[in-house]
């Protein structure tokens, strides 16, 4: 194999989910591309790397010192959704179906990974909360193990606001999901989180 076949394998299967075969596919790919837009591609991951930033109200990548989200008068700015990362705020986004501001955590405590609440963004949501604008906070964390933790710290530090509302999403039941191949975890959540059919 040529070396410089084996560099640009060596550097895409440093990717997440990136095995060595997917990573030999993409660098075989990029050779049957047109040699231009090759180098717009590397030249526009060089410019995402170099000029993306954090929003400082929020956490979401932007180009800009606030995100568009956050900036937006016409969004709801009494609600906050708390996500994990920022690709969780885009599941979101995608549904059409939330019209509040959100607050990216940056992952979860995690004591195994040495991530700790101080590592996390919990200290700015607090200090947003504090401010006296937010109704409600809602907790749209996974329901692992790290993000019950997780669950459970924020709401413990939010409960020196009693004005403000807190809530989690629902958990339970996939839609097509079968009963019988569900987890006890999942149904206890369902069975919690049940509502009256109209």
């Amino acid at each position: 194999m040529s070396k410089l076949l084996q560099e640009a394998v060596a550097e895409f299967a440093k990717l997440p989910g990136v095995g060595r075969r997917t990573a030999l596919r993409l660098a075989m790919h990029l050779l049957k591309m047109d040699e231009a837009a090759v180098e717009q591609m590397t030249s526009s991951i060089a410019r995402f790397r170099k000029n993306i930033r954090y929003c400082e109200s929020c956490n979401n990548l932007s180009d800009e010192a606030v995100c568009p989200i956050c900036s937006n008068p016409e969004r709801d700015h009494s609600t906050i959704c708390v996500v994990e990362q920022v690709g969780d705020l885009m599941s979101i986004e995608n549904t059409h179906q939330y019209r509040g501001q959100y607050h990216v955590l940056g992952g979860v405590i995690s004591p195994m990974q040495g991530i700790g609440p101080s590592d996390l963004k919990i200290d700015m949501l607090v200090e947003k909360v504090a401010s006296g604008s937010v109704k409600e906070v809602i907790l749209a964390i996974s329901t692992s193990v790290e993000g019950e933790t997780t669950l459970f710290y924020i709401m413990n530090r939010l409960k020196q606001y009693p004005e403000v509302k807190v809530t989690t999403i629902a958990r339970g039941i996939g839609f097509g999901d079968e009963l019988e191949y569900v987890d006890e975890l999942t149904i206890t959540h369902a069975l919690m989180n049940r509502r009256e059919v109209e």
